[in-house]
Parts: structure tokens; C-alpha cells; sequence
């Protein structure tokens, strides 16, 4: 069997050559309990880890979020990768040789695997060409002038693979379709538009000094531009793409990694400008969102890698309306969160420009205030302070902010230091700090807290008083598969026995792919499994059940069997019901007879079981 374009026999040398603790702990902190692992999901936000990984079946599984899978898995989920590109990536790292059969590739790569690697390519194939306009061309110098002008060396120019894209409409366009690329592909790739009037196709980017945009193993899947001439808009970023997807896609994440990963902290900039003058300062761990706003996401992505944000947006008001609104999604992701204050209407770039690369880090990075005080800095904004009403509007609002932070340290702090600068009493701050704390705790009462259905499983203060119970059957299908999973003799006597009659569709679609699999002369590994599945649905299903820890035995086989057997009937006996009534209805007494004694001897096997 092979998958895409890479032979079962190489997915088979990755998944032994690769330990997915070793995988998974350079994305996750993992914590040993027990024979497992666990740590913060880096698929959604979460403040306690429900994101578990067992060294022993070489899988892992999020009981939040339902994402599972082997090794290959983790690392499509984790770079947006297909399959092939993550089993390459994988084997180049254990040194495993590729093979890669031309005449199968062309029949086995699905539409959209080749699509990406043409995007792919396109996008690389940009790149040098905007760098060459850049350095080698007179359309260019305008373009060198203004970044030599704005403090950009040869080395930050060549380390951020910046270019030019020309203002004539049509030199990508020409230069493409010269190279044998689609122009409607190129269209959806990000870098060709559609002719308003007329047919053809013309370029995206025009006149922009260019910035590419980095996938996690360093292939250009977007670029970011900067207008030259006068216009809107200033700044433009590629669309969303088969390549690219801006809720996910931070600017510079896999260079600036290693740093984030060094030092557990990452800095937040709005701009591509910013990080890369932060970087020239001495700021290797900066990244920024590419054109949106961050979401949480960004938030999940960066938390596999830092335990602290700090926020360095514009100074204006748009810029700290951003940050403002930062906070709490990098709090729910678990983020010990800092704000860097600019100078009103000051960005990261021109605070170096002005005060050098040492104040920016010293004043602006290290001197970053905590999440509370930026909040009240920003709170006090919207209250006039020369007027008593004005004070106490700001100071009640203040108490509610401050009464919130877990912290009893961090409140006591806060409270003191709004006591001394409006001369009201501390114990006065506390008793109404301490009321709403109180309020808030009483208002949720008996409630599961937002956002704690994603650790229902290992989080029993959050479960539910009564949860669901699954019906005796299904529980039975899924306990069986299990067994399924790890003994083929199992699985073997089910497909006898059973075949395909399961209740669950999807039970039956997982049976269904075991049987193929061991008749494949294929030894029980579920992570060796999961790569013949080819539905993420079953794949979160299977992750799920390969977790279950039950007894298991002939007894427990035989019950099993039974209880799925005896629904089976129960369930054909109901429809043959059915059909007996509407014998009846239309006039066919030796129909509905004939029925009814199916029925009579389906009870009597039913009882048997």
C-alpha cells in the first residue's frame, strides 16, 4: 500500500525511527502522570492540559478538543502540512531516504496535494524575482532608497528575503505564465488578480516593497507588501489560500522559535516592520498576526512555546485598543501577560529610529507593565479624574478589574498602591474587592465555568453532576474495538462472528479498516493504523478509544458480543413492526402474517443470546 507518494514501507521506518514524546515535547511541555504525558493542547486554549500523549501505543489525543493521531498526525496538525509533506519532514530528520515513484506520484497525489505544491513553487519562484527588481534593477532603487532611508542594512534586507514588486501590472503575471504557471491558479494562490474590464490576469502586489511569509519548515506560503507611492491601502498581505491561513499564520514564528523556546517568553508586535526592527535591536523573539487581529488561535500556537506574553503594539489609540482587547484571549490560553508602553502615537520602529536599539529593549521590552496595570491605564482613558463622580465611576470599576486577578499578592499590590493615590481607605478597596468576588463566585455556582467542557475528562471539579450515559450498546462497540485495536485474534473473531453489523456508522467504518489492516498480515500498532484512516473523524475516534483502560477476556468478548447481537435484533424486530403495520394498512393480511411469525422467531433467537 502507499500513501500519496511515499511507499507504506517508509511511513512504517518514520513511525519506529520517531518517539512522539520526543516529537510532541518540542511543540508541548509535557508533564509525566502515570504511563502518560500531559500538557496544554496546542490545537485550542485551555488552562488545565487535557492534551495527552501515550508513549506506550505511540499516540497521542486532546479530550477537549477530540484531535488524535500518531506522530505523522501531530506534525500535518501542528505545520499544516498534508501527509506526504509531513512524513517527508519526518524522514529527513532520522535521516530516512525518500523514495519517490514517479508513475505512482502522478496517479496517487490528490488535487489538492499537487495545488499546494504548485502554490508552493509559484510562491518561491515570486520571491526571487521581487528580490532581483530589488537589487539588480532601476525600478527598483526607489524601493532600496526608501529601506537604507528607514534603517535597513544589506543583512537585514537579505535575512528577510525582502523585495519589490514593480508598479507595472503585469510583470509577475508575464513572468509566470512564461514559466508554465496557470494564471486562475495563480489566482487562487494570492498572487494574480482578475483584469476588472476584459479578460486576463494582472498582478496582486504592485508597487510594494515585499515581504515573504515562512511555513514551519521555512517554504514561502504568503507575502506581505508595503505601498510605495501614495494610496490605500498602505499595507497589504496575500488572501487566505490553500497555504495560507492568517489565523494561524504568525510573522517570523519559525525563525524567532528557538529564542521563544529559550527564553518561555514571546513579544507580540502588529507589524512585519516592528519585528524586524525589534530583531535588528537585539529582539529575536518578536513576531506579529498578519493582518488580523489575534485570535485565539495565535494564542493556542505561541502557548506550545512560551509561558509569557508581552504585547508591543502602536501607542496610538488604535494600537492599545488592540492590546487592550489581546488580554484576555492570551490569559485563557494560560499566558502571564506584560504590556510595552510606547510613547503616544510612537511604533517599535520609530522608537528605535529616535532612541536606539538599547532604550527600546531596556525602557519598552524589560520595563513592560502587568496586564492590571495597563488595564487600569487604559480604564482610566474614559473617566474624567478632576471630578469626585469621575473618581469613583473609575475606582469601582478599577476594585471590579483588580477583584478578578487570581493572585492575592497581585490584588493586595493594586489596592494599595489605588488607596494612596486617591486617599481612600485599603480596607474599604478590600471589603468591595472582596464582595465581588464573592458576588461572581455565587453568580456561578453550581455551573460549569466557561470553557471547562475541555477538561471534563481530567478535570473531575468540572465534570458534570450526572453526565450522559452511553447506551449499553454503543459502549459495547466501542470497549470491543478497542480489544479490536490491540489483538488481531480479536478482531478476527468479531469480523466472523459480527462482520460489519455495527450501530454506529463510524463503529462500523473503523471495523471495516482493521479487518483490511490485519489481512494485510499487518501486527495490532495503532499508530501504524492510523495512517490506513483517512477520515479525521475516525482518526479522533479511534485516538479516543484507544485510551479506554478495561479488563479483557473471553467473558468480557462474549458479553460484549451479546449486548451488541441482542440490539441488533431488538433494532430489526422494531422495523419488522413497522413493516407488519403497513402490511395491514394496505389490505395484505398474508404479508402482515408472514411478518409477524419472522418476528415471533426473531424473540425466541433474542432470548437465546
Amino acid at each position: 500500500m502507499n500513501h500519496g507518494m511515499i511507499p507504506q514501507e517508509t511511513i512504517d521506518e518514520v513511525l519506529r525511527r520517531h518517539e512522539i514524546a520526543e516529537t510532541v515535547g518540542r511543540y508541548v511541555q509535557l508533564a509525566k502522570q502515570g504511563k502518560y504525558l500531559k500538557g496544554l493542547c496546542p490545537f485550542h486554549s485551555e488552562k488545565s492540559p487535557s492534551f495527552t500523549v501515550t508513549p506506550e501505543k505511540q499516540i497521542f489525543y486532546c479530550y477537549g478538543c477530540g484531535k488524535g493521531g500518531n506522530v505523522i498526525k501531530f506534525v500535518m496538525e501542528m505545520e499544516n502540512e498534508t501527509f506526504p509533506e509531513a512524513v517527508k519532514r519526518l524522514a529527513e530528520e532520522a535521516g530516512i531516504p525518500v523514495t519517490w515513484q514517479a508513475d505512482e506520484a502522478e496517479q496517487e497525489a490528490t488535487p489538492q496535494q499537487k495545488e499546494r505544491a504548485t502554490l508552493l513553487e509559484a510562491n518561491g519562484y515570486a520571491s526571487k524575482l521581487y528580490r532581483y527588481v530589488l537589487r539588480n534593477t532601476e525600478a527598483g532603487k526607489p524601493a532600496m532608497d526608501y529601506l537604507r532611508s528607514r534603517g535597513f542594512t544589506d543583512k537585514l534586507i537579505e535575512e528577510f528575503g525582502i523585495g519589490y514588486a514593480p508598479s507595472r501590472w503585469d510583470t509577475l503575471t508575464q513572468a509566470l505564465q512564461r514559466n508554465g504557471f496557470d494564471p486562475e491558479e495563480m489566482e487562487r494562490g494570492g498572487l494574480l488578480l482578475k483584469r476588472h474590464e476584459g479578460d486576463g490576469y494582472v498582478d496582486r502586489f504592485r508597487d510594494r516593497v515585499m515581504f515573504p511569509i515562512h511555513s514551519g519548515d521555512g517554504r514561502i506560503i504568503a507575502f506581505a507588501g508595503r505601498l510605495m507611492s501614495a494610496g490605500q491601502p498602505k499595507y497589504m498581505n496575500s488572501p487566505e489560500t490553500p497555504l495560507f491561513n492568517k489565523s494561524r499564520t504568525l510573522y517570523r514564528l519559525r525563525e524567532a522559535r528557538g529564542a521563544i523556546r529559550k527564553t518561555k517568553q514571546v513579544v507580540l508586535f502588529e507589524g512585519y516592520v516592528d519585528v524586524i526592527k525589534a530583531w535588528s535591536a537585539g529582539v529575536e523573539n518578536g513576531v506579529a498576526t498578519m493582518g488580523t487581529a489575534l485570535t485565539a488561535e495565535h494564542a493556542a500556537v505561541l502557548r506550545r512555546f512560551a509561558d509569557e506574553a508581552i504585547v508591543c503594539y502602536d501607542g496610538d489609540n488604535a494600537g492599545q485598543a488592540a492590546a487592550y482587547k489581546s488580554l484576555p484571549l492570551l490569559e485563557e490560553a494560560g499566558f502571564r501577560v506584560r504590556i510595552a508602553l510606547l510613547p503616544p502615537g510612537m511604533d517599535p520602529d520609530e522608537f528605535i529610529g529616535e532612541h536606539g536599539a538599547e532604550a527600546f529593549v531596556r525602557e519598552i521590552v524589560e520595563g513592560a507593565v502587568s496586564a492590571v496595570k495597563f488595564q487600569l491605564i487604559y480604564l482610566r482613558k474614559s473617566h474624567i479624574l478632576l471630578e469626585d463622580d469621575g473618581k469613583i465611576r473609575y475606582l469601582r470599576e478599577a476594585v471590579k478589574l483588580v477583584a478578578r486577578r487570581d493572585s492575592p499578592t497581585e490584588r493586595e499590590l493594586i489596592l494599595r498602591e489605588l488607596s494612596q493615590e486617591f486617599g481612600v481607605s485599603l480596607d474599604a478597596l478590600k471589603q468591595e474587592a472582596a464582595d465581588i468576588r464573592r458576588q461572581e463566585k455565587l453568580g456561578t455556582s453550581g455551573d460549569i465555568p466557561d470553557g471547562s467542557w475541555n477538561n471534563v475528562w481530567n478535570d473531575t471539579r468540572s465534570s458534570p453532576r450526572h453526565p450522559p450515559l452511553e447506551p449499553a450498546n454503543v459502549r459495547a462497540e466501542r470497549h470491543l474495538l478497542h480489544w479490536m485495536m490491540h489483538d488481531a485474534d480479536t478482531a478476527l473473531a468479531v469480523q466472523n462472528r459480527l462482520g460489519d453489523r455495527f450501530h454506529m456508522e463510524e463503529h462500523a467504518a473503523i471495523a471495516a479498516y482493521l479487518y483490511s489492516y490485519y489481512s494485510q498480515g499487518n501486527a495490532p500498532d495503532i499508530g501504524k493504523f492510523m495512517t490506513f484512516l483517512h477520515d479525521e473523524r475516525l482518526e479522533r475516534i479511534v485516538g479516543a478509544i484507544a485510551l479506554i483502560e478495561i479488563p479483557f477476556g473471553e467473558r468480557e468478548l462474549t458479553d460484549y458480543l451479546r449486548t451488541i447481537e441482542s440490539w441488533n435484533s431488538k433494532s430489526r424486530i422494531e422495523q419488522m413492526y413497522e413493516e407488519m403495520h403497513r402490511a395491514e394498512k394496505q389490505g395484505d393480511p398474508l404479508r402482515a402474517a408472514q411478518i409477524l411469525t419472522e418476528i415471533i422467531a426473531l424473540e425466541k433467537q433474542r432470548k437465546v443470546l
